[in-house]
Order: structure tokens, then sequence, then C-alpha cells
């Protein structure tokens, strides 16, 4: 989500259907200058700092999108732990996550106009010219008509914008004859047979090659679309529209606009995250601004700012006034249902929903805009990063984490409305959080878990679609741009659409459908830019006095917000309502409420149903905190260096590893394996963790043999082989039924195929040094004071030319050798997790052989939403594939298709080392800046 630039406020009125260069000045809503506020907020950030950070912004593209380019193309996405690309159908599905693959190079296109904002001219041109060499739009397989649009019809536009720009300057692309739009013109039409519907709704999926309903199709039975799936074309459509001056695209998409806002929900003027393609029925009622719903709400405001249409305002203005009204719960944004807007849908949030303030900056309401991001940076610098969903009390309830780019959005956009430095604070925090946690040999990988660290094999290609645009936007200054921001309008996508396109091709008529249906309580913000003073009073401390309240939110937990007619009760004098957490079945007052619950008045029925669903919150939760979080098991040794992060199952006895340090130690096998008696090797386990594997006693009887044998730790792998955390929910182990308070040591449990990771790492290397933690370690503090083998630093780049002895390189191929031999273990377990929504469908299959074991390994508590169930992780590993297996990989899907170069690519030795050596500096760099 997005719009580039930060106009400057005027006050003066907007004119209907103005021009392209008064809509320029206006985009926004005239965000309003960074000279007026907040210089004395914090302290300002030099230029060379800014340069500094921007030069590492750069560094990090070129790390994600070199592997990219080296590993992937032209797959659609890198799989940064593997190196390797993901290809539609190849990989193990995901479900709905795949439906943006389609065959069509996908990051790459994702990421032309992103090259030209970080300056990289030359590799733009190459990038251009192997998109039209390469990419094929034609082929057999069902995509996102949303994901699709988004992504590569904006790739293709916001290409063609940049490339007929540079054009224009006379250096680069002078042989470019609008090639891009000409591939995006063909998108379109393969786009235009979803929306064959009677309301004009697209279906939500596509065959490139076969469209709609036809037998080979394989689609065109579905019913139902999210509302952002259809209210999010506008830009895109009539850009191409505007472009090629086919208008069929505009109408289209201005149709769906129009069938959704006439199937609002009158009384709230709020909408349904799902609905009926054909008739029109909400089928989820309930609203928000995250999921399902963000950027149908942001494309109304920027379709008014791009297309100069009046009508799109107005309803955009509607909707915001019902946002402001029923959703919005400084800091908090709940989902409410659309009839009953008073009250709350849902007790968490999602984390798409962190565009929100970036919006509202368009819009110009400051002030709720900083309350919201402040709330959500808080609960970044709790995790790292943003989880997927956290609760009203900001516990994590869905722990992913896809390096998701809006809360970097919204903090770009409010360091151009207030030029407060807190905000470039804000983005160095964003940058080393990656670098420390995220990035991995080949490339970011995305986070399994942000309690534990833990890894996914999976970099979206919005990672540098969006990320590094606006995280570079937020350090450049205008001369570190070769053109003018201002001029452009960021789509979903981040790409840059120009403003000049609402003066272009206007055959659209542009009929005022909005006002008959609009009663707004929003003239601040109707026709004017907003007024410096109201957002900003002359107090240089203004934003920083919306923010200190909100400083230690995370820690404290704020109160969820209640009903504007609860308020209003309070003020008349009535009694707080009875909280289900306050409830005691023995007292008489309580009970007497309980009674008066749903009959006596509106409010008194708002108030039953509310402690109903906290009674239902209450006892879900109260589950939740009897079992146990994930916990990792982090390879620390050579050569893995902590980069080797696997989620381990716990167990409901022994040492806690959430209280007490972590335990460190080399592992060792444990004989007998299964550690059902006492063992016949205590001289090899003293001091180390055990290995056992699972079965034949129970859970605790392992752990006080190999306590009395002498180890620190114990870790039981699963002996169901071909088990994986990435297939099963997550198990933690149970007592035998008897006192356990005399097992003093951690004990943790790995499935079959994480186990073999270590197993293998023995077999290579003989002595391996793990750490037994609730979350992974920062990878520089497990390297600090620690050597680094030769071998690594001296793949130095900078040392190239230096010469070295001959049995110093051969000591380097060896261990290059040893690192590709290891990656055989790795790519057994980087295998994708299911898509969310199925999570909960494998059954926790156990063997005859288990079957004493199952008595004490208990599942963990599962919530009634698949989604809930804790993830589990692949690796953070080594990103090298084995000689052989890539090749016998390889020589399989060329028989199988012949025609299509998709084969995965074998890692040189040199870039193996050299992806070492880089992540070896980084830690140093790590090293210094705790120093």
């Amino acid at each position: 989500m997005s719009e580039a630039g930060g106009g400057r406020g005027s006050g003066s009125p907007v004119p209907q259907r103005a021009p392209w260069s008064l809509v320029a000045a206006t985009a926004a809503l005239c965000l309003v200058s960074a000279t007026s506020v907040g210089t004395a907020v914090a302290a300002p950030m030099s230029r060379e700092e800014k340069q500094k950070l921007g030069n590492q912004v750069l560094e990090m593209f070129d790390h994600a999108y070199g592997n990219y380019m080296e590993h992937a193309y032209p797959a659609d996405e890198l799989m940064p732990l593997t190196c390797r690309g993901r290809v539609r159908g190849q990989e193990p599905s995901r479900g709905d996550v795949d439906d943006a693959l389609g065959k069509f190079s996908l990051t790459l296109i994702d990421s032309l106009d992103t090259l030209v904002v970080l300056n990289k001219t030359k590799e733009f041109e190459e990038a251009v010219r192997k998109v039209l060499r390469d990419v094929n739009l034609d082929n057999d397989v069902v995509v996102s008509v949303f994901e699709t649009n988004i992504r590569v019809l904006g790739g293709l536009l916001g290409g063609h914008s940049l490339a007929i720009m540079l054009k224009e300057k006379g250096e680069y692309m002078q042989w470019y004859n609008d090639e891009l739009l000409q591939m995006a013109k063909q998108l379109g039409y393969k786009l235009l047979p979803a929306f064959n519907t009677t309301s004009g709704l697209p279906y939500p999926r596509i065959n490139l090659k076969f469209g709609i309903r036809k037998p080979e199709a394989r689609t065109g039975t579905e019913t139902d679309t999210c509302t952002a799936c259809a209210g999010t074309l506008i830009l895109e459509f009539a850009a191409l529209s505007r472009f090629t001056g086919a208008t069929i695209f505009e109408e289209y998409a201005r149709k769906a606009l129009d069938f959704l806002w006439e199937k609002r929900q009158r009384s709230s003027n709020l909408v349904g995250v799902t609905i009926n393609i054909h008739t029109g029925d909400w089928v989820r009622k309930d609203s928000g601004v995250g999921a399902g719903i963000d950027s149908y709400y942001e494309y109304l405001l920027k379709a008014y700012v791009l297309l100069g249409d009046d009508s799109f305002l107005e309803r955009f203005n509607t909707h915001y006034d019902a946002i402001m009204r029923y959703i919005s719960q400084p800091p908090l944004l709940l989902d409410v249902h659309i009839h009953k807007p008073m009250l709350n849908a849902r007790t968490w949030m999602d984390a798409l929903l962190a565009f929100f303030p970036g919006l509202q900056v368009l819009k110009g309401d400051i002030r709720p805009a900083i309350e919201t991001h402040e709330m959500l940076y808080q609960v970044i610098k709790k995790h790292n990063f943003l989880p997927e969903a956290f609760t009203t009390d900001f516990r994590v309830h869905w722990a992913q984490h896809p390096l998701r780019p809006e809360f970097a959005e919204s903090t770009y956009f409010l360091y151009k409305a207030t030029g407060d430095p807190y905000y470039l604070e804000v983005g160095k925090t964003l940058i080393e959080n990656l670098n420390k946690y995220a990035r991995v040999p080949c490339g970011f990988a995305a986070m399994k878990d942000v309690r534990t660290g833990s890894h996914e094999d999976r970099m979206d290609s919005f990672f540098l679609a969006e990320m590094f645009k606006y995280l570079y936007l937020l350090f450049a200054d205008k001369e570190d741009i070769i053109f003018d921001i201002e001029d452009y309008i960021f789509t979903t996508e981040a790409h840059l659409l120009p403003l000049w396109l609402s003066t272009t091709n206007q055959s659209i008529s542009k009929k005022n459908t909005t006002s008959e249906y609009t009663e707004l309580d929003d003239s601040n913000f109707d026709w004017t830019c907003p007024n410096t003073q109201i957002l900003f009073p002359n107090d240089p401390l203004y934003a920083q006095s919306i923010r200190e309240p909100l400083k230690n939110v995370v820690d404290k937990s704020c109160p969820r917000g209640i009903s504007r007619v609860r308020e209003e009760s309070f003020r008349s004098g009535a009694k707080p309502p009875l909280r289900a957490r306050d409830f005691m079945a023995t007292n008489p007052e309580h009970l007497e409420i309980l009674k008066k619950m749903g009959a006596a008045s509106s409010i008194d029925a708002e108030d039953g149903l509310r402690f109903m669903q906290e009674m239902i919150e209450l006892s879900s939760q109260q589950q939740k905190e009897q079992q146990l979080p994930p916990r990792a098991v982090q390879i620390v040794s050579h050569p893995f260096f902590g980069r080797v992060v696997l989620t381990a199952g716990p167990a409901q006895f022994g040492l806690d590893l959430s209280k007490h340090k972590e335990t460190r130690g080399f592992v060792a096998s444990s004989k007998p394996y299964n550690g059902c008696s006492e063992l016949i090797n205590p001289e090899a386990v003293m001091g180390k963790i055990a290995l056992i594997q699972r079965g034949q006693c129970m859970f605790a009887e392992k752990a006080r043999n190999i306590q009395n044998a002498g180890a620190i730790g114990g870790i039981v792998i699963d002996d169901n082989e071909g088990s994986s955390s990435d297939t099963a929910p997550l198990f933690q182990m149970a007592g035998d039924g008897k006192d356990t308070d005399d097992i003093k040591i951690p004990m943790l449990f790995l499935f079959s195929k994480e186990g073999s990771i270590i197993l293998d790492a023995i077999r290579e290397y003989e002595e391996v040094e793990v750490l037994l933690s609730d979350k992974a370690k920062d990878r520089a503090a497990i390297l600090k004071g620690k050597m680094i083998p030769s071998y690594i630093i001296n793949s130095n780049p900078e040392m190239e030319n230096e010469e070295q002895p001959s049995s110093e390189n051969d000591s380097q191929n060896q261990s290059a050798e040893q690192i590709i031999s290891i990656s055989q273990a790795v790519d057994l377990v980087d295998q994708e997790s299911p898509e969310e929504s199925s999570l909960n469908s494998h059954p926790e299959s156990l063997s005859p052989a288990d079957s004493d074991d199952a008595a004490s390994l208990s599942p963990s508590e599962q919530t009634s939403n698949p989604t809930e169930d804790h993830e589990t992780t692949s690796l953070d590993g080594e990103c090298t594939d084995l000689d052989n297996q890539l090749q016998e990989q390889s020589e399989t899907e060329e028989d199988s298709n012949p025609n299509v170069s998709w084969g995965k690519k074998v890692k040189p030795i040199d870039s193996i080392l050299a992806d070492w050596n880089e992540d070896i500096e980084a830690f140093e760099m790590m090293e210094k800046d705790e120093l």
C-alpha cells in the first residue's frame, strides 16, 4: 500500500476533476511539511548516517536479488535455505499461497521498478530484456486474479512507467518501444474472463491459458471472494486503460467497485471480509482494516488521487468515518460485526493492518496513525518482527512472519509527514533485525516462528518489490533518487504509476452515485488539505507526546476497547459491566447481573454477548497456558555457527528453558539408543547432551537414565521415519504420571527429519555442539570469543589477490566439500510447510511401537482456528545441494518437461565460501556495534 511523496499542505480547495499537476500537489491530501514538526523531538540523524543506512539497504537488496538471479531465476521465487527456485508443482503445495506463482518469473517482474528507485538502471535494463526474452504469460496454471494483478500486471506497468521516464532522459532504455506495456495488455486480456459474473465481481482464480469454466481450466466453480480481492484492481486496470486507450479494463474494475459499494451494510457503512460473487451476499460478516479488506480502502483513496474522480473520495470518506467510529479503539484496530458494529468480532489483530497508519497519513489524520504505529513498533521490539497475528494483550496468535513490508511502509509515510527523526531510528531497527535474524547465505528467509527465531524456506516477491523500496526512500534525500518520486503514486505492491494518467484517455463516464447515501461527519478532510496547525500544534514535542503513553503498552498490556454505548452509560453513572475474569459463582450480585443480561436493555444484551465471548476466550486462554511453547535446538559448531535452527517440542518435566539459561554442549548418542535402561556408555554422554530414540519406554524413564549417566540434557528423536515438523503439529512430552521433580536436565523432542540433521552432522564432523533454548540466540553472540575457521576468513574477497599456501587452499576445498555433503540432510528437512488453513489436517499417526510413548506424549492444545496451530520450523541451514542429488533431480525434471528450464542450479564452491565470508563479516560488524 502507499502513495509516493510527501506533498506540502497549502490549505487550498481541491477542485473536482483536478488536473494531474494539482492532484500531484495534493497527493495524499497534502502530506504536511517536515519542517514544521518535531526537529526537537529527537536528535536529527546526520547526512552521513542516513547515507550509510541507505547503502546498507542497497547491499541487502543486492544480497536478495543477486541470490534470486543466481540460484532461482527463471523460477517465480527463491527458496533461500536450500538455494533453489520455487516452481509450482515441483515443491509440496502450500495451498492458496501458491496461487501467486504462475511460472512467469514473478520475483523479477515484481522487482523491476525497485531497481530504478535504487538507482540500478543498468540492472533494470538487463532485467527488462530478460523479461521480454524469457517470460511466458500463456502457461497452463491456475493463478490468483488478485495476486497476478498487483504483482505481475502492476510490476509490468511500473516497469513501463519508469522505462519511458528513463528513455525520455536520454541515457538508458533508448531501444525501448513499449514492450512491457504490450505484455501488460496481453495479461490484462487474460484476466478479463474472470469478470464474467452477474455481479461484475471477478472469480478469485483463473487459468492463464484456458480462462474460466472450461474443463481444462480447473477453475471457475468458486462462489466467494474477498473484498480486497475484488476491490484492488482499479489502479492497475485504469492505468492499463489510460496507457493503451483500451477502456474495457477500467470499466470492469469500476463495475466491481460499484457493486461492493452498493452491497455495503447501510446502517454501519462497513463491508464484510468475504462476499458471494453471484448473489452479493456477505459470507463473512466481520469487518476490519486487515486481511481480506485492507487494500479495498486503500484503492478508493488512491483512485481519487490518480484518476481525479470525486466519487472515490466520497466513498472512502464514508468508510473511513465508519472505521473511526467502530473499528478504531486507539491504539488498537479491532474487527467488528457489520450489522452490530458496537461488538468486536475477534480479540486479535493481523499483521496486514500495519499498512493503515500509512493510509491515515495520506488521509491527513495523523494522530491515530502515530498511535497505532507506535503500538505495532512496541510489538516488534518484543518479538523482533511483527507476528502474523497477535492478541489485544499482545500475545502471539500466529507466530509466522513472511517478511511483510507494511510496517516499513507506514514508517516511511509517517517520516514524510512529520520529519521526526524518531522514524529513521525505527527504520534502522528494521534493518538490524532483518540482518540479524532473517539473513541467510542465499537471501533472507521468512520467520517460521518469531518466538523461537526459526526460519521458513521462503522469500516472497513482495519483499523485493516493497521492503527495500520503502527502506531506501526512508533514508534517501531528494538528490539520491534519479527522478521525482512525488510524480508517482504507489500501488498496494509499491509499483509506481505516473500521476499524469489522470488526464490521459479520459473516456470513462464519471457519474456520482455516492452522495445520496452519504452522511458524513468528516468535514475537516473532505475537500481541503489538512492544516498543519491542526495536525501539529506549535509544540515540537507533539508527535512524541502521542507516542509516550504507548511506550510500555506491550509490557503492561492495554485494556480492551469498550463500546461507545457503554462509554456513554459510564458518563451517566452506570456501573461498569461484569467481566468474565472477575466473575465469581459464589457472588450473589454477579449471579443477579447474569440473570439480567439480555433481558433489560440493549446495553444489557451487549454486556451478555460480550460476557459469553470473554468466557469462551478465558477458557481457551487457560487451556493455552497449560501447554508449553516450542523450544529451539541450534547447531552452533563448525560449519553451522548457529545458522541451523530446529523447532523442538518441549517436555512437561525437567529444566524449564524459559526460566533458566540455555544449555550448551556437544551431543552423543546413548547406548542403548532407546535409553530405556542403564547406559552402557556413560563416559560418552558424561557432560554432553544425549541423543535418544523414541519408543519402548516412557520419556521420563529415558530422562532419568541419561541424567544418571551424567548427561546435561537430552534430545529425543522420533522413531517414526519420515516424520517432520512441516507436516505434524507440535508435540510436548508428558511425564509418566509420577513425581518428576527428580529430573533436573532439559529434555526436547525432534521429529525424524529434524533429528537426521544432527545425526548426519555427527557422521560428517564427529563433534557437533548444540544450544538448547527457548528461542534461537543471536548468531553474533554465539560467535563472540570463538575462533573462526581459517578457510572462512581466508575466503575474504579482499584477500583474493594475496598469495596463500597451497595447503591452505587444499583445506578450503576440503571444507567446502564437507559443506556440500551436509547439505543433503538440510535438503531433506527444508520442505515447505502446508498452507495455514490445512495445518491440522494431518493426523497424529503413531506406529504400534509407539504405544508406550503415546500414552505420555500429549499433543499441544489446538484452538478452533486451524491457523492457530503451533508452527514448526524447517531450517536456518546450509544452502548448498548435494551435487549428485541435484544432477538426478535436474535430469528427472528435464525428462518430465524438456521444454522448461526450471531445474535447480548447482552452487559453485567459490560461491559457498563467499556466502560464508559474507555472513562472518556481518557477524563481525554486529560485534563492533555491540561494543
